[in-house]
C-alpha cells in the first residue's frame, strides 16, 4: 500500500454488487473525485468545499482588497486562478472549483450586474414580461472570456490528482434573482411572476437553459474536469413547479452538454429538493446529486445512494463549531455514506467566519489521518 497526495493506491479487491454495479476500483486510484463520479467507490473519499476559496482565507482577503468590486475579481483571469488555486494549496482538496459567479451569465446576456459590499448582488430588475426584451436571445462569450481564460491558467498548475470543476446556476435559481433584482428570504418575486405570466417566465427559463448548457460547453473546451449545476433555491417550489422549473431546465442543460461533450461529468445540487430528489434523478442525467445538511442521512443512504453518487452533506454551521459535533458529525456522514461511490462536502458554502484550523481537522477526520 502506497500514497499519492494522501489518498490510498491500492484498494480491497472485493466488489461491491450494491445500485448500478459499484465497485472498488481494482486500479491505483490517481484521481478519485472522477473515479467517484464514474461509479466507482474509493477506499478514502475525495473531498472538496464549496466556496472552499472565499472571504475565511486571509489569502483570499489580501486579493480581494486588489479589486474594486467582487466581479472585477472574478473578471480578473490572474487574479481568479491565484483564488481558485488558494484552498488546493493550503489543504491539498481533491477538486479545485473555477472562481466565478452564478450571475455571469445574467451579465452576459445584458442585465445590469453589480455586487454591494455587505448586501450581496444588485441587478437591473425583470419586474414585468416586457422587461425581457432586454436580454440578449443567446449568451455572449465575449463578456465570459476572462473566466474561460482562468480555467486555461489554473489547469497546468494543478496536480493530477485534483479535478478542475466548473459551474453555473440552474435556470430556475439564476431567475430569481434576475427578476427580484436581488436575494430574497423565499424567493417570492420569481415564484409570482411563474404564476402570473407563465409564458414570460417559461421564455426567461428556456433563454438561461440554452445560455447555460453554452457556457458550460465553453467551460469544457477550456480545459475544466467536471461541472457542478447550483440550483440553491430549489427547495422554496411546490412539486409541481418544482418539476417544471427545476427538473425540466436542468434536464435539457445535461442533455445539451453531453450533445456536445459526450463524457462530460456533471453533478446537479438541488438544494432543499428533499423527497423530490428521487424524482429529479430520474429526469436528470447527472452523474452526482450534492445533498444539502437537511436532508436525513438513512433517507439518503437508503433511496438516493443507490440511485446515483452522492455528494455532501455537513453542515456548515457545524464546521464553523468544530470541536466534538464536527467530529461527530464528520464521523455519522462517513458511516451512512461510506460504503457506496461518495465525494464528502458542505452541504451549501463554507462560511466565512470558519476557522481554518476547522477545515483543518475536518479534511484529517475524512482521510483518517490522524
Amino acid at each position: 500500500m502506497s500514497l499519492i497526495n494522501g489518498h490510498i493506491t491500492t484498494t480491497d479487491s472485493i466488489k461491491l454488487s450494491l445500485g448500478k454495479g459499484w465497485s472498488v476500483p481494482d486500479h491505483p486510484v490517481t484521481n478519485p473525485l472522477l473515479h467517484t463520479l464514474a461509479g466507482e467507490r474509493c477506499s478514502v473519499p475525495p473531498i472538496w468545499l464549496m466556496r472552499q476559496a472565499g472571504r475565511y482565507l486571509p489569502e483570499y482577503r489580501a486579493i480581494r482588497e486588489k479589486t474594486d468590486n467582487f466581479l472585477d475579481l472574478c473578471f480578473n483571469p490572474k487574479l481568479a486562478a491565484e483564488v481558485t488555486l488558494q484552498p488546493i494549496r493550503r489543504f491539498g482538496f481533491d477538486a479545485a472549483i473555477i472562481f466565478s459567479d452564478i450571475l455571469v451569465v445574467p451579465h452576459a446576456l445584458g442585465q445590469h450586474v453589480t455586487f454591494e459590499a455587505g448586501e450581496g448582488p444588485r441587478l437591473d430588475a425583470l419586474n414585468d414580461p416586457a422587461a425581457l426584451k432586454r436580454l440578449r436571445i443567446e449568451i455572449d462569450h465575449t463578456k465570459l472570456a476572462p473566466i474561460y481564460e482562468t480555467i486555461t491558467r489554473v489547469k497546468p498548475e494543478l496536480p493530477s490528482s485534483v479535478v478542475l470543476l466548473g459551474f453555473c446556476g440552474a435556470p430556475w435559481t439564476v431567475a430569481t434573482y434576475m427578476i427580484a433584482g436581488c436575494g430574497t428570504p423565499d424567493q417570492s418575486p420569481a415564484r409570482l411572476f411563474a404564476y402570473r405570466h407563465p409564458e414570460a417566465f417559461a421564455k426567461l427559463i428556456d433563454i438561461l437553459t440554452e445560455a447555460s448548457a453554452s457556457y458550460l460547453v465553453r467551460q469544457f473546451t477550456a480545459g475544466v474536469d467536471a461541472v457542478q449545476i447550483f440550483d440553491t433555491w430549489a427547495g422554496v417550489l411546490p412539486a409541481d413547479e418544482f418539476r417544471k422549473w427545476c427538473i425540466e431546465p436542468v434536464a435539457r442543460i445535461v442533455a445539451s452538454v453531453r450533445a456536445h461533450i459526450p463524457a462530460a461529468r456533471i453533478i446537479g445540487f438541488p438544494r432543499g429538493a428533499g423527497t423530490e430528489l428521487q424524482r429529479y434523478l430520474a429526469a436528470v442525467a447527472v452523474d452526482a446529486v450534492g445533498l444539502d445538511w437537511m436532508t436525513e442521512l438513512q433517507f439518503a443512504r437508503d433511496y438516493i445512494q443507490p440511485l446515483r453518487t452522492i455528494q455532501g452533506n455537513l453542515d456548515p454551521l457545524v464546521l464553523l463549531a468544530g470541536g466534538s459535533a464536527l467530529d461527530h458529525a464528520v464521523d455519522a456522514i462517513l458511516e451512512a455514506f461510506g460504503q457506496c461511490p461518495f465525494i464528502f462536502n458542505l452541504g451549501h458554502g463554507i462560511l466565512p467566519d470558519t476557522p481554518i484550523a476547522h477545515v483543518e481537522r475536518l479534511v484529517v477526520r475524512v482521510r483518517n489521518d490522524v
